[in-house]
């Protein structure tokens, strides 16, 4: 008898991933993009930047690329297999290997130009800084009483 993980929404979830890799697919010079695996991210906005928090855990930062094009942020590089030996037999492998992408669409406040990205334990941190002119900013008002 064998285990299986129960997930009540296995199918809805895989028809999910299938649905986004392929929106995520594009043309890149002349040649299309595929991924094999899409990391999950997390996105916050805060008052003056934007935050992208991707789980890429094992992948080093020279194997990951961060790149913006009209208004597109993109996320792309692979994960490599483990060299492995002819005498394990692996009952279930769930971890993805190969190469990822993902494309996030920034709104017209983000500052393309001060972009920064950071890569520790396996967690890949982007910040998108808002450009000043569109920040709040709070306006003094006067009164013509003394």
């Amino acid at each position: 008898m064998s285990l299986i993980r129960y997930e009540p929404f296995g199918l809805l979830t895989q028809l999910q991933r299938e649905l986004e890799r392929s929106f995520d697919k594009t043309a890149a010079e002349g040649s299309t993009v595929t991924a094999q695996w899409a990391p999950t991210v997390d996105i916050k906005e805060e008052t003056d930047k934007f935050v992208i928090h991707a789980d890429i855990p094992g992948v080093k930062p020279e194997d990951i690329d961060v790149y913006m094009e009209n208004g597109v942020l993109t996320i792309k590089g692979e994960k490599r297999t483990e060299a492995t030996t002819e005498d394990k037999s692996y009952k279930r492998i769930e971890r993805s290997y190969g190469s990822f992408y993902r494309r996030f669409s920034l709104p017209d406040t983000a500052d393309a130009d001060k972009i920064s990205a950071h890569s520790a334990l396996g967690v890949l941190n982007i910040t998108i800084p808002k450009r000043e002119s569109v920040q709040p900013r709070k306006i003094n008002v006067s009164s013509d009483l003394n």
